[in-house]
This record gives structure tokens, sequence and C-alpha cells, in this order.
């Protein structure tokens, strides 16, 4: 999975945001649940969509920038860091949220919660030692 470049990811992701988008914001062909995220570019300032899973924390919901276990970080989560007002799309709402990078002990709790629930996260966590793995939290705005 490290090997991919930006465009590999945009032809993965292209009909995994047309599928959600063609039905009410469900993915039928993902076994877990999708949300569309829309960053705004860190360099380009322009707006960048890409299908996470996620999980629910209460009233936040919760991704890992783990990109398929590469040793950098998605460009998404640059993204967010650098502009941390996003865009959400979750069924058939689509709302503004900030994201925020949890930090310790939560951070754990919740990367470990998930990855109980899609275990391909501990199979990325386990193939990362250059980096830790961010988990993103979004809470909604207004």
């Amino acid at each position: 999975m490290s090997g991919r470049t930006a465009d590999d990811w945009q032809r993965m992701n292209d009909p995994v945001i047309a599928e959600f988008r063609a039905n009410g914001g469900h993915v039928p062909s993902r076994r877990w649940p999708v949300l569309l995220l829309t960053t705004i570019g860190a360099r380009s300032g322009r707006p960048h969509v890409t299908p996470l899973n996620y999980s629910v924390d209460g009233e936040r919901l919760v991704a890992i920038a783990s990109k398929g276990g590469a040793p950098a970080h998605p460009h998404w989560y640059r993204n967010l860091v650098a502009h941390p007002e996003v865009t959400i799309e979750l069924g058939s709402e689509t709302f503004r949220a900030r994201a925020s990078t949890a930090e310790e002990p939560e951070r754990t709790r919740l990367f470990d919660r998930q990855a109980a629930m899609m275990p391909f996260f501990d199979e990325y966590r386990k193939q990362v030692a250059a980096r830790e793995i961010p988990v993103v939290v979004f809470t909604r705005l207004g």
C-alpha cells in the first residue's frame, strides 16, 4: 500500500465516492461504515473529498489516518491539520465539523476500539514503525 501515488488513491476513491452519493450515503460494496470528508488542500487551497471508514464516540466521529499502513501520513490528514474546519457527508446529511488529533491516552482508546471493529487497522499499526498513526476526532459545528 505504501507505494501508491496520489493518483492511485484518487482512482481507488472515486468509485467509492460515486457509490456513496448514488446510494444516499451508503456504500453497499463496503463492509464497514464510510463517511465522505472534504478538506481544503494545505498547499493548493482546493477542496478534496476522501472516503473514510469511521467509528462513533458519543457525539463525535472518529477516523484513523493510516493511509493503508504507509510510512507517511495521508494527504487528507495533512490538509485538516492546516485547515481543521471540514465538511462531512454522513448518510444523507452534510455538515461542518472541526477536526482534532486525539492525544494520549484517548488516542490509544479510540484506535483500539475502532481496530476491534475493523481489524485491518491493527494490521496497519503493526506495519508502521516510522510514525504514530494519528486518530482524528470530528466534532460537529453549529
